[in-house]
């Protein structure tokens, strides 16, 4: 969940080459021609991606990830998002889970929040400007927002100093200011700090064993338990925003995150007293037995002999002699719900919504039965409704469960933005200087790295005025679009077609890009001087009196 530039190992590293690149880096986002943006599909290998939040992998065809992961695209959504931000337009943030619940209180103006982290191991730089950026417009947009220093787990997984973590530490978040996040209005704070967050760390932490953490991440008996605890301190920082109110919530991250958030989707639902789902019947099906549940109430006209009363092995014998459903994931589904609507026998088949006992108290259990209005059966383990939808039962029940101490998490969302090229090709680099650009680097430096920066340029003007430029593989024009350009998009759209239409040259183009980045850091730099009483304001402590 903590944003932090992933070391390349050395075989990965390409040379600076200052006028042209041979090899395909990362993609970026293609202009279509109507002039709206798109994420680029790359081409390649689609082979297995290993998302690890502290390793060197790198993704090479993000399309891999919605079929692999189910990481939704975030095209499909883009055009209910509110005012959406440049990064979003130009397909920079191309996948999401969930993220529509987060839209659509955004739209509506109801509460919504947005968190992430970062490990100060080092500089921060441009790679991590995109989620600044990204918690600094959800900020705007009315969210509750949270930016935090992870030093547990940069003490814990990297190992460093706590004087090496309280200078990054600094940095980080003095930058988070000058691009505008408003600490009035959002609330930053350190791991090592937030009591409040190591509670319920503690608290999560009876919710996950060692096998869990093996199969996730690969840890191994050789694995500390402070780095294990570093894992649930960060499914605490994901969950955290909605300690005083569940509310929807959004991590943005890069995709090498994505196991994060996912552990924390699993913990938010298991820390819940009642689960809620749909039912037909009183034995338990899973999603796709209820697909087939489903389609046999919808023709219950064909085979019962009292249509507003089926009954189950009515239903059981109408299955027999029809196919499978084609929307099932395991054929199987079919035999074994035939199987249990026989058992059930005369029973009516009836849809209704289920409340289900994960962890409730009794006296929990006992007011969600008084709670419920209408027709309802109690089970011992379970509650089923007949009168209510189930976003009702929903709220129902999350209103129950915190009105007897529980948390009634949502399920956090995601935003994923590609990994941003660094200048010498490969993954952006705190640890190869050559590859970033620190947003400390003097102007001047700033400026002379954009200058020998790799390219896609051809390998001659002459190729390039004949057959265009690479733009889709130039970190240069990475710089354009995920950064320079601001919020033009015409201005980045006009580099991007002069560059492929044979127009622009790769000298004249570094030239200007490099002269924009030394105008973006003066202005970053002196905006950071600006911020210094802004975070002596804060309540944050910058000298750890830890070893």
């Amino acid at each position: 969940m903590t944003e932090e530039p992933i070391d390349e190992p050395e075989d990965e590293r390409r040379d600076t080459a200052p006028e042209s690149a041979d090899e395909t880096t990362q993609a970026v986002p293609l202009p279509d021609g109507e002039g709206s943006w798109t994420p680029r599909a790359d081409g390649g290998a689609v082979d297995d991606v290993a998302l690890d939040p502290w390793g060197s992998s790198t993704v090479d065809d993000y399309r891999n990830l919605f079929e692999q992961f189910g990481i939704e695209e975030f095209d499909a959504l883009l055009p209910e998002v509110p005012d959406p931000h440049y990064l979003m337009r130009r397909g920079v943030i191309f996948g999401h889970r969930e993220y529509d619940r987060v839209v659509r209180a955004m739209r509506e103006g109801e509460p919504f929040a947005a968190l992430s982290g970062f490990m100060p191991t080092g500089d921060p730089h441009v790679g991590h400007k995109l989620v600044f950026d990204e918690l600094i417009w959800h900020q705007e947009q009315g969210g509750d927002t949270y930016g935090l220093i992870a030093d547990l787990e940069a003490h814990s997984a990297r190992g460093l100093s706590w004087a090496e973590i309280d200078e990054h530490a600094r940095d980080y978040l003095l930058s988070l200011l000058a691009l505008g996040f408003d600490p009035e209005e959002g609330e930053l704070y350190r791991q090592s700090d937030n009591r409040r967050l190591q509670d319920l760390a503690f608290e999560l932490g009876s919710e996950v064993n060692f096998s869990e953490m093996e199969a996730i991440y690969g840890f191994g008996g050789e694995t500390s338990v402070s780095y294990m605890q570093s894992v649930v301190t960060q499914m605490a920082d994901i969950l955290y925003p909605q300690l005083a109110d569940p509310k929807p919530t959004v991590i943005p991250v890069g995709p090498d995150q994505d196991p994060h958030v996912r552990l924390a989707r699993d913990l938010a639902a298991r820390t819940r007293y009642f689960g809620v789902t749909e039912a037909y019947a009183s034995f338990e099906a899973d999603p796709d037995e209820r697909t087939v549940l489903a389609r046999a109430y919808e023709e219950r006209g064909a085979f019962a002999d009292d249509p507003d009363r089926p009954r189950c092995v009515e239903a059981a014998d109408w299955l027999a002699s029809h196919d499978t459903p084609s929307d099932l994931h395991d054929p199987g589904a079919l035999d074994s719900a035939i199987e249990k609507l026989r058992a059930a026998g005369k029973e009516p088949l009836r849809p209704r919504v289920r409340f289900l006992d994960r962890n409730a108290t009794d006296d929990a259990f006992e007011a969600l039965i008084e709670a419920i209005a209408g027709e309802k059966r109690v089970y011992e383990g379970h509650i089923d409704a007949f009168e209510l939808s189930h976003e009702n039962a929903e709220d129902l029940a999350r209103e129950v469960e915190l009105a007897h101490g529980g948390y009634g998490f949502l399920p956090p969302s995601s935003i994923y933005h590609r990994f941003m090229t660094g200048l010498t090709g490969g993954k952006m680099s705190s640890s190869v200087p050559a590859s970033h650009i620190s947003l400390l680097d003097d102007p001047e430096t700033g400026y002379e790295k954009v200058k020998s920066a790799t390219t896609g340029g051809r390998e001659t003007a002459e190729l390039q005025r004949e057959l265009g430029g690479r733009a889709d593989e130039c970190p240069v024009y990475e710089l354009y679009a995920y950064l320079l350009a601001g919020d033009d998009d015409e201005f980045a759209k006009e580099v991007y077609d002069e560059c492929v239409g044979g127009e622009r040259l790769c000298g004249d183009c570094k030239e200007q890009a490099a002269v924009l980045m030394r105008e973006f850091l003066a202005d970053h730099q002196e905006k950071r001087e600006e911020a210094e009483e802004l975070l002596a304001d804060l309540d944050i402590e910058f000298d750890s009196a830890r070893a």
